[in-house]
């Protein structure tokens, strides 16, 4: 894994970090093999190297996703798979050596500030202040939060406020901690909130620091050679043609050139639109529509309303279109 990584400079060849393990990594794995892009591991299943399927000059490294946010700081990979949490936590200036590509809508987590249940009249980062501070003036002790996202923490705090406080830096189930007796408080991450509420923990009214989620993620340090622009220009095509085709049914029925009006009603009242230039002189063309997955029995309504007899339904794979959005936004950051 090293070692596709170090030798990136010399072989320009893309490097795409994945993570190593969990359900962040299922996830990971189910994304690029639905872009047609599968990820084949080298060797055996232990193996910490990949290749992506189809696409010339790009390498796979499998790594932690605390990792993945510090290596493309770095820029010793390309392209990873991060979530906005462990960004702001890993990097100092993460807009300035970073840039992010696209959201991948699974990995969704909250970072958040959480103290017992049993603190009934805590509510607010303003409550938790006035306990720390009567915390510190009856035992002379300040508050402790424990926590992995120091960073953070610290910015969050500051900005609300309270310096009556210090971070014991969590090596384990960061929640378990206010029971356990080794901190008074935390900031952790959280999906559900279910394993906070088991642990007897509530989260602060407006103790959300940062909603976060899996995004894919370039370097803007890494060196980018002419291959490895390649290489990330053909994955970030697939990407989107596969991002445009979800949610998007075909819709194919037999229409009139003449009737112009329907297919401005349709666009308009249900955003259904004719992606593909047709033979205006002709008579009838069987037509093809993209039509939004949630307006396809209103759209289908609509036609039989106007004389249509028959309508197909289609799931496209891939709707692709001339140029490439997200990697020409890359480049603007690559410069």
């Amino acid at each position: 894994m090293s070692d596709v990584i170090s030798n990136t400079d010399t072989s320009d060849r893309l490097v795409v970090a994945v993570p190593s393990k969990g359900r962040l990594q299922e996830n990971a794995l189910e994304f690029f093999s639905r872009a047609g892009c599968a990820i084949r591991q080298s060797g055996s299943s232990r193996e910490y190297t990949g290749r992506l399927a189809g696409v010339a000059n790009a390498d796979v490294a499998f790594l932690s996703a605390s990792e993945i946010a510090g290596a493309l700081g770095a820029g010793r990979v390309h392209l990873g798979i991060t979530g906005e949490d462990l960004l702001a936590e890993k990097l100092s200036e993460p807009e300035k050596l970073v840039h992010i590509i696209k959201p991948l809508g699974f990995g969704h987590a909250d970072v958040v500030v959480a103290v017992p249940q049993s603190w009934i009249d805590v509510r607010t980062m303003a409550d938790f202040d006035d306990v720390a501070i009567a915390f510190h003036a009856r035992r002379g002790e300040r508050v402790r939060i424990a926590t992995k996202y120091l960073r953070l923490t610290r910015t969050f705090f500051a900005e609300h406020g309270l310096a009556d406080y210090r971070i014991v830096e969590s090596a384990g189930a960061t929640e378990g901690a206010p029971a356990g007796g080794t901190a008074e408080a935390i900031v952790d991450i959280t999906s559900t909130g279910a394993t906070l509420a088991a642990n007897n923990l509530k989260i602060l009214d407006d103790g959300v620091i940062l909603r976060s989620e899996a995004n894919l993620v370039a370097s803007r340090g890494a060196q980018w050679g002419p291959n490895a622009r390649a290489a990330a220009s053909h994955l970030l095509e697939m990407i989107e043609g596969v991002s445009r085709a979800r949610g998007v049914l075909e819709v194919r029925f037999l229409h009139d050139v003449s009737d112009a009006g329907l297919l401005e009603d349709l666009e308009h009242r249900f955003n259904a639109r004719v992606p593909f230039p047709y033979d205006e002189d002709g008579a009838r063309v069987a037509l093809i529509m993209h039509v939004p997955e949630p307006a396809l029995h209103d759209v289908v309504a609509h036609l039989y309303a106007a004389g249509k007899e028959a309508v197909t339904v289609t799931e496209p794979r891939y709707i692709f279109q001339r140029g490439n959005p997200l990697m020409s936004a890359l480049e603007g950051k690559l410069g």
